[in-house]
C-alpha cells in the first residue's frame, strides 16, 4: 500500500472532509455512549442542548470560545509557515501575567493613571510577552535547527512554574486568605458584557475582529505570500527571494501575541485575576480548532464555537444521564484525527500493490 498525491485536489472534498470527519467522530463515540449503557439520540440531544439549546448555554459557549478562538488563530498561522508552535499554554499564561502587571500592580506610585492608557498598555504588554516567550524558539529553530515542538513544548512547564512561583510570591494577592491567586485587575479595565446577566463579554468582538485581520493579512498582503510560501516550500521560498528567517521570526511574534491576547482578554473579560487553574488547556485545544478548521482565520470561529460547545454540553449532558463529561475530550480528540486522516485522503489517493 503507499499514498499517491492526486493530481487536483477538490475543493468541495477539502471542504466537506472537516465534517464528514466530525460525523465519524460521532459514530465512533456513539459506541462508547452504547457501554455506558445509556441512549445515544438522549445523549447527544443533551449535549446539545446543553451547548447550544438556550441563551444561557450559548452564552456559556461563546464565553468559552473567545481564548480558544485566540489560542487557534496562534496555532493557525504557525502551522501555515510550518512552525509547530505548541507553546500557546505558556503564551497564555505569561500574557495574562504581563496584563495583571500593567493593570493590577502599578498602585502606590503617587499617581492616577487613567484608563485610556492603561487598557491599550495592558494589552501591548500582553501581546509582547507572548510573542517573545516564542521568538527564542523560532530564532533556535531557523539558525540552529533546533526543533520548535520540543522547545515550546517544554516552555510551557517552565512558563507554569514561574507563575506558581509569583503566584505565591510578589503577585499574590494579601486578602485571598491564603489562595494562590494574582492581584486584581482594576474595574475599570475589564471588557464590558455583551449580553446583561451572562458572562459573554466583547472580548468576542476582539476574537471576531482578530480572525477577519489574520485572514486578511494571508490573503491580500506580501506577509501573507511569503507565509504561505515557506510554509508550501522553505526551500523553493528562499530560491524565490523570500526571507524565510524572517519570515519565521515575523510568523512567531504573531502566533505570540495572539496566544498572550488570550491570556489578556480572559484575565479582562472573565476571571480578572490569574490562577494556576485559569486556562484547562486552551492552548492545546488551540491546535485541535486550527487543525479542524484547515488552518483558514474564518474557518478558527466556528469550529471554536463546536469545540466549546462540546466542553459546555457536556457538562450539562453528565447531569442527566452517566456519561462522564470525558466524552467531550474523547470528542475533540477523535475529531482531530479523523480530521487529519480525512484531509490526506482528500490529498493523496491510496494505491494497493
Amino acid at each position: 500500500m503507499r499514498l499517491e498525491k492526486r493530481s487536483a485536489v477538490s475543493r468541495t472534498a477539502m471542504v466537506f472532509a472537516p465534517i464528514g470527519a466530525v460525523l465519524f467522530t460521532l459514530a465512533i463515540t456513539a459506541l462508547l455512549v452504547l457501554w455506558a449503557g445509556q441512549p445515544v439520540t438522549q445523549t447527544y440531544a443533551l449535549l446539545l442542548q446543553g451547548g447550544f439549546g438556550s441563551v444561557f448555554a450559548w452564552s456559556e459557549t461563546l464565553t468559552r470560545a473567545i481564548p480558544l478562538m485566540l489560542t487557534g488563530l496562534s496555532a493557525a498561522v504557525a502551522f501555515r509557515a510550518r512552525l509547530f508552535n505548541i507553546g500557546a499554554e505558556g503564551q497564555l499564561y505569561a500574557g495574562a501575567l504581563a496584563a495583571i502587571a500593567v493593570g493590577g500592580m502599578h498602585g502606590g506610585t503617587g499617581f492616577e493613571v487613567s484608563s485610556w492608557i492603561l487598557f491599550p498598555s495592558m494589552m501591548a504588554a500582553a501581546a509582547v510577552a507572548g510573542a517573545l516567550l516564542l521568538l527564542g524558539p523560532a530564532l533556535m529553530k531557523a539558525k540552529l535547527g533546533v526543533d520548535e515542538v520540543v522547545t515550546t513544548l517544554l516552555l510551557n512547564f517552565i512558563v507554569l512554574l514561574g507563575v506558581s512561583a509569583l503566584l505565591d510570591g510578589p503577585m499574590k494577592d494579601p486578602s485571598a486568605m491564603g489562595w494562590p491567586q494574582s492581584v486584581a485587575l482594576q474595574g475599570d479595565l475589564e471588557l464590558g458584557k455583551l449580553i446583561a446577566q451572562t458572562r459573554v463579554h466583547t472580548g468576542l468582538l476582539w476574537a471576531m475582529a482578530l480572525s477577519v485581520a489574520l485572514w486578511a493579512l494571508l490573503k491580500h498582503t506580501v506577509l501573507g505570500f511569503e507565509i504561505r510560501a515557506v510554509g508550501a516550500n522553505p526551500r523553493a521560498a528562499a530560491f524565490a527571494g523570500v526571507g524565510t528567517t524572517r519570515t519565521v521570526v515575523a510568523v512567531a511574534l504573531l502566533s505570540g501575541a495572539l496566544a498572550g491576547l488570550a491570556g489578556a482578554i480572559e484575565v479582562a473579560g472573565r476571571t480578572s485575576y490569574v490562577t494556576l487553574d485559569m486556562s484547562p488547556g486552551y492552548g492545546y485545544s488551540g491546535i485541535v480548532i486550527a487543525m479542524l478548521a484547515g488552518l483558514h482565520p474564518l474557518g478558527v470561529m466556528a469550529a471554536s464555537v463546536f469545540v466549546a460547545g462540546v466542553l459546555v454540553g457536556a457538562d450539562s449532558m453528565s447531569r442527566a444521564v452517566s456519561v462522564p463529561t470525558y466524552i467531550a475530550d474523547v470528542i475533540v480528540a477523535t475529531s482531530l484525527i479523523s480530521v487529519l486522516v480525512a484531509m490526506l485522503l482528500a490529498q493523496y489517493r491510496v494505491r494497493w500493490k
